[in-house]
């Protein structure tokens, strides 16, 4: 049972907070059942070029591709959302408005908008809407991270417009015009890098010294192919390389240092092995830190491998409430139990099953949990995919929630999140000079000397081509 857009496969973690929005290998290599030609871009304008200020109305050929997709929607939902009575929707009336609205729209931009509404109406962190992948890739330069409340640029791309403008450590207070804060940093980061990705964005930036600048800031583009010829090789391997260097750029990397291992893990979408190695050094040592900053989640099967290494019995982790029954989760102890000192390091980017494994932790009193705030999207959910077509063939999908999940202390994660043990954030200061004075924290606690700005240097941001 596998996650994060695999087709079919249960998963607890969120696309949309995922540093690679687009669908993994295992969903693409399934495209190779489809016919010869995958039109990934059948719709929308490529991006950065201008639109129209009173662009015309779609066409019927478009509007029908938008009523179909939007069809589709309603019918995963309803067919596998885990609760029948949708918390009390109408979700007839709210699919009739929203098929409604097509004949409104613009651009498929408005359309795929229009899609996503009508599932954002449940006000679920795993029930989402995945639309076609472009012909073209984008990127804005920067990537953006909360220090509690507030949203921070965390990282800058080199030799991009972005550049020349943004600086880590500039918090951004308004992205053309919305708000960015914890409560929309997930809604913003949907939109812009998924749904409509723009040619150029407003931001509104407070320096770490006060100062409140505004830019406009261009997005790279790499444009691509409209159709994908998956009969021939070089359309094929250009996916899979695509894929293997995401998934090289999301890996998971360790640290030795004395009695200590600090294992940056940024998913929880690890196979088997990759999870058997690890552990072979993690026991080798007294203490571990575990740092699920910034990891979205992924397969329980993988969290639950990590919570049965943790302990020396069976744990629960919570029970699945599905549609029509109740099923525990239980982590089956995994290997030779490591019985050391454990450290879990946890921040608003820690969402699904990152944040299951530190609230376990805290309930079963294994270790003690640092940093901020979890995101608080805990939901067990499948994703589902879906086409468009016939000879041509248009690929979308939708992720369903089909199971809340309850902690053992009675309690969901969902919208709360997990409250550290030790709430301590890195300042704007800290984030300008490359200081991480949590993971600093962290390795003080395992008697390890580590500074903040040693500690920033252990797990340099890799970016992926586009």
């Amino acid at each position: 049972m596998y996650c994060s857009g695999e087709m079919q496969g249960i998963f607890c973690s969120d696309l949309r907070k995922s540093s690679g929005i687009g669908q993994n290998l295992m969903t693409r290599v399934a495209l190779l059942c489809a016919p010869a030609l995958l039109l990934l871009s059948a719709f929308a304008a490529p991006i950065g070029q201008p639109q129209s200020l009173n662009p015309p109305i779609l066409n019927s050929e478009s509007q029908y591709r938008l009523h179909q997709i939007l069809r589709d929607a309603h019918d995963e939902v309803k067919k596998h959302y885990f609760d029948p009575k949708f918390h009390g929707i109408d979700w007839e009336a709210r699919f009739r408005e929203a098929d409604a609205r097509v004949a409104q729209a613009h651009t498929m931009g408005d359309g795929f908008t229009i899609v996503a509404a009508l599932l954002g109406e449940l006000k679920d962190s795993h029930t989402y809407f995945t639309p076609p992948e472009r012909s073209s890739r984008s990127d804005l330069g920067y990537r953006l991270g909360l220090l509690g409340d507030a949203c921070f640029v965390t990282q800058v791309r080199p030799k991009t417009d972005a550049a020349e403008k943004v600086h880590v450590g500039d918090q951004v207070v308004h992205l053309d015009g919305y708000d960015v804060n914890r409560a929309d940093l997930e809604d913003v980061n949907y939109f812009f890098r998924l749904l409509a990705p723009p040619a150029a964005v407003q931001l509104d930036l407070r320096s770490p010294s006060g100062e409140v600048r505004r830019v406009v800031v261009r997005a790279a583009v790499q444009e691509g192919k409209s159709r994908l010829d998956l009969t021939q090789g070089t359309d094929i391997n250009d996916l899979i390389r695509r894929d293997e260097d995401e998934d090289y750029a999301s890996r998971s990397r360790m640290v030795e240092i004395g009695d200590a291992v600090i294992w940056r893990m940024s998913n929880f979408d690890e196979d088997y092995g990759p999870i058997d190695r690890g552990m072979n050094i993690v026991r080798k040592h007294k203490m571990l830190i575990l740092d699920l900053r910034g990891n979205p989640g992924g397969s329980t099967q993988t969290l639950a491998w990590m919570v049965g290494s943790m302990f020396d019995h069976d744990v629960k982790i919570a029970d699945r409430v599905g549609r029509n029954e109740k099923k525990p989760m239980i982590a089956r102890r995994y290997g030779s139990t490591f019985t050391g000192k454990l450290i879990v390091l946890i921040d608003g980017g820690s969402a699904s099953a990152a944040e299951l494994f530190a609230r376990t932790i805290q309930i079963e009193h294994r270790g003690i949990v640092i940093g901020d705030q979890s995101a608080g999207a805990v939901m067990e959910a499948r994703w589902y995919g879906d086409s468009e077509g016939a000879d041509t063939r248009i690929f979308y999908g939708f992720s369903v929630t089909d199971a809340d999940l309850i902690m053992t202390d009675g309690k969901s994660l969902e919208k709360t999140g997990v409250t550290p043990d030790e709430l301590m954030l890195p300042t704007a200061e800290d984030l300008a000079a490359g200081r991480d004075p949590v993971l600093s924290r962290a390795a003080a606690l395992a008697g390890v000397q580590l500074d903040p700005v040693a500690a920033g240097r252990l797990f340099p941001f890799e970016w992926m081509q586009l």
